[in-house]
């Protein structure tokens, strides 16, 4: 009975905590449904209808994580959730507004104009918001996994909708053909980190996060964890390493940036990497960090870190992603591409938090993509609210003497843009800051001095985003750039440039929200093994102290 009492509160627990993501269920179903109304001002109702259910999951999410349910969920990072979706929902809300007015906006012109019939077959914006709302929703369940299940259907419930959104965003063979790409490495990301589950599932015998976690433990203070542990753990890590669009699951990114729509590209420049981030936090969480306890005959075993070949791939990974992202960045006109390399060369800057563990390097991360996040938003608002000849601005060529005819829009993106390169007093200095600050801690010094040298690399094509546009000379190609007929894009694009300079006001509030939702990250005790000898006590209590990560 007591069993069955427990398991109740668990289960009424977590169902509390994900009240926001089943609001934006909801939400997801109602803008579908108002999408195909006939009356035109229903239609053009469904960003505002979108948002209205992401300000309303920020609501959910702060008063469900003050409640009992967040120290009854037995989460290992039960707070994680409340920093996370706040985060998500926040960003959200500018992304539906970079994107709202481009959804369908030909086709509702030619349903105003009367050259077409209403035809609810061909209209694609309650969908397409839908599908926005139910991967942010996946995005978000990320955060609540206490399973191997749980954090499998998350992540593809976070990605599943954005193949469609990419789709359907522009209505050109180029963004068909993107989906496409994005779609078969998404299965292949997909088809490796489950073949990882599966294997960390066979060497722990279990798929609960709890008892995995003290199985690991077990493992680790009685001669190392298993091989087949490590190469589900490297798996996994390779896997999801296609969310961040890291190395080596990165080759989608330019072609897709590049075929999307803008306003689906910030989309993809933020959610997929949210998801990546929370994953990795809670997956390696699994393995034990620096400080984590095992229990045996009544003495107390520290575990040394992540294991050295999962510590050695995400270190290479993390250089390479930095490496070959500012490079190929280095080598584009096309500013959607170049922002591509861009995204990937920022992961392996979220990759030195990562490998610092907590509680430094994860409260880094997590304050780095709230920056992270209005500066991608601030550069994709500003090409989302531009047109040339009724298409997407692309060419940085099309981007010259902007500030001429839109000087508004080329400050905007002058600040995303030098934020970006982490220079102060923007959000992205403190936000580089953390990161670094973490990795040295930990004892990753040669990693933050490669990625100091590239975000010295990165200065030369993001300082282009700011010199084209205020100091290029307007001529022939870009007197046909204008701005689109709905302010919207450009709302957002002043709000998220504005966030840029004014965010650094309130660091040291979003460094303590960050860190809160990691405070919860706590040495896990397994049971005792009856077979190993007893450690003495006083020899455990004055082993010497790792910082780090073992390498």
């Amino acid at each position: 009975m007591h069993t069955l009492a427990s398991t109740s509160i668990d289960m009424t627990a977590k169902l509390t905590l994900i009240a926001p993501e089943i609001l934006l269920f909801i939400g997801a179903v109602v803008v579908a449904v108002l999408g195909l109304s006939r009356a035109p001002a229903v239609r053009r109702a469904v960003p505002a209808v979108t948002a209205l259910f992401l300000a309303g999951s920020i609501a959910v999410t702060a008063f469900v994580y003050r409640s009992d349910a967040v120290a009854e969920s037995g989460l290992l990072i039960p707070m994680l959730g409340g920093y996370a979706k706040a985060l998500i929902a926040s960003i959200g809300i500018f992304l539906v507004m970079v994107g709202g007015p481009a959804i369908d906006r030909r086709l509702e012109e030619a349903f105003d104009s009367g050259r077409a019939a209403f035809d609810p077959i061909r209209t694609m914006r309650g969908e397409f918001f839908a599908f926005f709302l139910l991967s942010m929703a996946g995005t978000m369940l990320i955060a609540n996994a206490n399973d191997l299940i749980w954090l499998f259907l998350a992540l593809e419930l976070s990605s599943l909708p954005t193949y469609v959104m990419v789709a359907v965003s522009r209505g050109t063979r180029r963004a068909q053909e993107a989906a496409v790409k994005y779609f078969f490495l998404g299965a292949l990301s997909a088809a490796t980190f489950l073949y990882g589950f599966a294997l960390l599932y066979g060497a722990t015998g279990s798929l609960e996060f709890p008892v995995m976690q003290q199985q690991l433990a077990m493992q680790a203070a009685t001669g190392g964890i298993s091989t087949l542990a490590i190469i589900g753990g490297v798996l996994a890590v390779l896997g999801i390493a296609f969310k961040l669009a890291a190395v080596p699951m990165h080759f989608y990114a330019p072609d897709v940036y590049e075929g999307a729509g803008a306003p689906t590209t910030a989309f993809l420049g933020f959610v997929p990497k949210v998801a990546g981030v929370l994953a990795l936090i809670v997956l390696l969480s699994l393995f034990g960090w620096s400080g984590h306890t095992a229990m045996f005959d009544g003495a107390a075993r520290e575990i040394s870190g992540l294991p050295a070949p999962i510590a050695a791939v995400l270190w290479m990974v993390a250089v390479l992603t930095m490496t070959l992202g500012n490079i190929g960045a280095l080598l584009q006109r096309n500013v959607k591409r170049m922002l591509a390399y861009s995204s990937i060369a920022q992961s392996g800057y979220l990759l030195i938090g990562i490998l610092s563990g907590p509680k430094d390097g994860f409260d880094a991360v997590l304050f780095y993509l709230v920056g992270y996040g209005v500066m991608n938003t601030a550069v994709f608002a500003v090409l989302a609210a531009l047109e040339r000849n009724g298409e997407e601005v692309e060419a940085l060529d099309d981007l010259s003497g902007l500030r001429t005819r839109q000087p508004v829009l080329a400050w905007m993106l002058a600040f995303a843009a030098i934020g970006l390169i982490g220079m102060p007093p923007l959000i992205g200095f403190f936000g580089k800051l953390a990161l670094f600050s973490s990795g040295i801690e930990s004892g990753q010094t040669v990693l933050v001095i490669i990625a100091a040298v590239n975000s010295a690399i990165s200065a030369f094509y993001y300082l282009q985003l700011v010199a084209v546009p205020m100091l290029g000379a307007p001529n022939a190609r870009t007197s046909s750039v204008q701005t689109i007929a709905s302010p919207w894009p450009r709302y957002a694009a002043v709000l998220c440039g504005v966030g840029v300079l004014v965010m650094p006001l309130a660091v040291q509030s979003l460094v303590v929200a960050a860190a809160s939702s990691t405070d919860s990250i706590a040495p896990q005790q397994s049971a005792a093994v009856p077979a190993e000898p007893a450690v003495d006590a006083q020899a455990a209590a004055t082993a010497p102290e790792v910082s780090g990560i073992s390498r």
